[in-house]
């Protein structure tokens, strides 16, 4: 397959740079709306980039049922009704109201293949080794140039409309806006690596620890296992040598066993963070997935809020490109206005779940007893944090006097001409009225759908599933209103 074509454009209306998921969703969406992306990723095309994401949960998997693939993507991975923290915390995701109350545990690879072939078939240009090392925002021309490096040295001009970081935690684009990346370092000398087991773990996801050390094991589903952990008196640096006995010896500390762990095909040592652009959005230029935000894997949400940012962005960008809004630079902030705050606190979230398991002292591990007693008899208490790391109960900021509904995630709701997620697979609009009601004109694409009961509520849904605009008493001119917004 050739992935750098010869004729690489000039100009382009977005370029993308960092083609992991949110990467990937993005190109795919923008592109499936007309929009000319190119998408530039530094490492050769297939390499293994040694991904530690092995959970979609279900707010994504919803994203991605919208898109027409969550149900190929199940098949590849194995769905778990509870997550279980520390032999003690157990969190129960079949009380989800969605068509997927689970978390599907799945490699990053499943995921970025399904989103490959989707952006590639929607006409995304890729060049794979070109590596972006400066940019430039021009006003006037009201674009972005980037200086890119190919493989064989040689730099290139990009002229993009927009462009987009979704390009990991050391993020060239970040860096070339010289925007901070304020936090610390919350866990040092974590230990990462793919092994065979000889005694398979009971549960599909092995999660535990004590104070002094925790591991997480997930299957690949071919024979070999991710396996993590960390041991509070090992504190060495990245780049200290690490071998399969540190390993298996953190492993038995916080497990009880190591599972006859043996045949290691690879295995390193990394720090986790707790980081966060303070602005997902500099003129033109835009930040989205691990370039904007870090966290600990606790709770798995990484690589789902990035598919998230980019399902926001996506739609935004096409709007705004297609001349679809009467006020463009208000829905691109609106991009930051909404997935900061979401940020912070998928950061909050992860934060707890890692100290948690971290806690030492018998006033800590008081407090984790107490917070897993809480959650398991408190239901409202446990069903706010399975909303949360789920990404189910994750709404935005309503306009004040809105409709209560307005800014909230719009379930798969059963219309008369199908299901909602399906409605919104062209990336479009969906209003959905009574009988009898009229869809105004629109600026944009729309899909009139109907109740199959009697409801008298309006909804406008957003392409990424959220709520727009609703109301118990359409009035046509704050619908059209709505629209043009």
């Amino acid at each position: 397959m050739t992935t750098t074509p010869s004729t690489a454009p000039e100009t382009v209306d977005v370029l993308i740079v960092g083609a992991g998921p949110t990467g990937l969703l993005l190109a795919g969406d923008l592109a499936a709306q007309g929009i000319s992306v190119t998408l530039v990723e530094r490492r050769p095309h297939r390499t293994n980039n040694m991904t530690r994401a092995f959970a979609v949960h279900a707010r994504t998997l919803e994203l991605l049922d919208s898109r027409g693939l969550a149900d190929e993507l199940i098949k590849t991975g194995t769905p778990l009704t509870s997550l279980r923290f520390f032999g003690k915390l157990s969190l129960d995701l079949s009380r989800l109201h969605t068509r997927f109350p689970f978390v599907l545990i799945t490699p990053q690879y499943e995921v970025e293949h399904l989103l490959e072939r989707r952006a590639r078939t929607a006409g995304v240009h890729f060049r794979y080794e070109t590596e972006l090392t400066s940019l430039q925002q021009s006003a006037a021309a009201e674009s972005v140039t980037a200086e890119l490096r190919e493989a064989d040295g040689s730099r290139t001009a990009l002229t993009a409309r927009y462009l987009v970081g979704t390009d990991g935690m050391r993020s060239p684009v970040r860096h070339a806006l010289g925007l901070p990346f304020p936090g610390r370092s919350v866990i040092r000398s974590m230990v990462l690596a793919d092994v065979r087991l000889t005694d398979e773990p009971s549960d599909i996801l092995t999660v535990s620890g004590g104070g002094d050390a925790f591991a997480f094991i997930a299957p690949f589903g071919d024979g070999w296992y991710r396996v993590m952990g960390w041991h509070r008196a090992r504190q060495a640096a990245d780049s200290d040598p690490v071998d399969l006995d540190e390993l298996r010896e953190i492993c038995r500390t916080a497990l009880g066993t190591d599972f006859g762990m043996h045949e290691a095909r690879w295995i390193s040592r990394f720090h986790c963070d707790e980081r966060q652009v303070p602005s997902y959005r500099t003129g033109r230029v835009f930040l989205a997935g691990d370039a904007a935000h870090v966290h600990s894997p606790a709770g798995g949400q990484g690589m789902n809020t990035g598919l998230q940012d980019a399902a926001n962005l996506s739609w935004k960008l096409a709007a705004v490109l297609r001349g679809r809004t009467t006020d463009p630079e208000a829905l691109l902030d609106s991009y930051h206005s909404e997935r900061h705050p979401v940020g912070v606190r998928v950061l909050h979230t992860s934060g707890a779940l890692v100290r948690l398991a971290m806690a030492r002292t018998p006033l800590q591990r008081t407090v984790r007893t107490a917070t897993a007693k809480t959650l398991a008899i408190v239901r409202p208490a446990s069903d706010s944090v399975i909303g949360m790391v789920s990404g189910i109960s994750i709404a935005y900021r309503a306009p004040r006097g809105a409709h209560p509904l307005t800014a909230k995630r719009a379930p798969d709701l059963s219309l008369r001409e199908g299901r909602l997620h399906q409605l919104l697979r062209d990336g479009t609009f969906v209003l959905v009225t009574p009988d009898g009601t009229a869809a105004p004109a629109s600026p944009a694409p729309l899909v009139h759908a109907h109740w199959q009961g009697d409801r008298t509520t309006t909804l406008l849904v957003r392409p990424d599933g959220y709520i727009a605009w609703a109301s118990d008493h359409p009035d046509p001119a704050a619908l059209r209103a709505a629209l043009d917004r």
